[in-house]
């Protein structure tokens, strides 16, 4: 009786282990998740549109950012930097760019950091937000986009 009740209490623990082990394995299987359609040619559309209305006047008509967008202006800001592949927008996940984009820089960064990038949540919503992140990574070469992705994986993303 004893047996039983411990071959019994050992599956049990195998099946928590195999439990807690496969999720994580079907995890590392699947490709990387985004929640950017830069593959979708309509989200793709919209978000360009939307960018050249709400995004261009700041980042460039053609994602170029401002000039020596490196450089602090006359009153401490750092002007609009690129979002092709000679800027940073790549280097950060998903989340943060939606976050940026939906609460402005400064909201995020915390503090008494000031910033010329505001908040588009209460302009455009997030599926518009995502569309225009979306737009953007649309144009990055395909190494840049790779790496975006890994960006996203080792995020959680």
């Amino acid at each position: 009786m004893k047996s039983i009740w411990i071959a019994g209490l050992a599956a049990v623990g195998l099946v928590a282990v195999l439990g807690a082990v496969l999720p994580i394995q079907a995890q590392t299987d699947q490709q990387p998740v985004s929640r950017l359609a830069w593959q979708n040619e309509e989200v793709v559309a919209l978000g360009r549109a939307i960018y050249e209305a709400e995004c261009a006047s700041c980042h460039g008509a053609d994602l170029e950012g401002a000039p020596d967008w490196r450089v602090r202006d006359d009153a401490g800001f750092l002007p609009a930097p690129p979002h092709d592949e000679t800027g940073h927008t790549w280097h950060h996940p998903d989340e943060v760019l939606i976050a940026l984009t939906t609460y402005g820089t400064a909201a995020l960064v915390g503090g008494d950091y000031q910033s010329n990038m505001m908040g588009f949540g209460d302009r455009l919503s997030e599926d518009e937000i995502i569309a225009v992140l979306s737009y953007i990574k649309s144009t990055w070469p395909d190494e840049v986009i790779e790496i975006h992705n890994q960006i996203n994986a080792d995020a959680g993303g």
